[in-house]
């Protein structure tokens, strides 16, 4: 349905329109309507215009060649989007996506070739958000080559100080200086109460030491199942990102390998044109 000339207002694409151009433009632009988790367009569609969020929230992803979903941005009031698959009439290349309930300004490239005709300024605001797109993307780019598995774990996975204090311990537990520790404080426990106190407070068989070293195996042996158990989810995650990586490299491979066929073929091609060159101005030297 068309849009009100009110909604144009507010948006930075409109904001040097003269007052007589709203109205015109107003009775052409469409305006669209989604529900949450209604899907606009998804990517490899043809695309034919560009949206400007008047309200709600779009958000705007791709999926890798692991087939995991990768956000590139949300799209919020006054952002556009789709620009891309108008300017070269080529598929969309990202999945769009209401988050909640929003409303859409649709411009095709009639209208926007009227929107530059009038005011070729506007022009500046679509390339400033071409521009922070590609931003977004460079950063996604940058960051997202290779994950890093205690960032993932930092970001999915709760770390509380409890759990930060079991880790710890676990560790800890399994090192060197807990072992000294540990014998230097048998040793004088066993000494003190056999050799230099002359009434022990723990005879032997050093009853109150067996008390206190179980209670310290039972809440040792949780805090260590506590830390294997964050260390199950690391590892996990670390072999999903194996894979992904493994699947890189295999496609990677793959386009080495088609690329050195094309090169191969080329290079074919090239020695047969060369032989049948050298051919003919053999023949044409014998010719008397």
């Amino acid at each position: 349905m068309t849009c009100n000339i009110e909604l144009l207002e507010g948006i930075a694409l409109f904001e040097l329109l003269d007052a007589e151009l709203r109205p015109v433009l107003a009775e052409v632009i469409d305006y669209r309507q989604l529900a949450p988790g209604e899907q606009l367009f998804q990517a490899g569609e043809p695309g034919e215009s560009l949206f400007i969020v008047h309200s709600g929230q779009i958000e705007l992803y791709i999926k890798d060649t692991a087939g995991q979903k990768i956000v590139l941005t949300v799209a919020g009031a006054g952002d556009l989007f789709g620009e891309l698959s108008l300017l070269d009439s080529g598929p969309r290349t990202a999945t769009a996506i209401a988050l909640e309930e929003s409303g859409l300004l649709e411009l095709d490239r009639d209208d926007l070739l009227l929107l530059f005709q009038k005011n070729p300024d506007t022009a500046l605001h679509l390339l400033a958000g071409m521009s922070k797109m590609t931003r977004k993307a460079d950063e996604l780019l940058r960051t997202r080559v290779s994950r890093n598995v205690n960032e993932e774990m930092a970001q999915h996975a709760p770390s509380s100080v409890l759990l930060r204090i079991a880790d710890w311990l676990a560790w800890f537990s399994g090192s060197m200086p807990f072992l000294i520790t540990h014998t230097i404080w048998f040793t004088l426990w066993i000494t003190l109460n056999t050799i230099i106190l002359p009434t022990p407070f723990d005879k032997f068989p050093f009853g109150l030491l067996t008390m206190i070293v179980s209670l310290e195996a039972i809440f040792l042996a949780c805090f260590v199942l506590i830390s294997q158990n964050r260390q199950a989810e690391k590892d996990k995650v670390r072999s999903d990102i194996e894979y992904e990586v493994n699947i890189k490299a295999e496609l990677e491979v793959a386009h080495l390998h088609e690329k050195t066929d094309r090169m191969y073929e080329n290079m074919l091609q090239r020695f047969a044109r060369l032989e049948k060159m050298v051919s003919q101005a053999t023949q044409t030297e014998k010719v008397p």
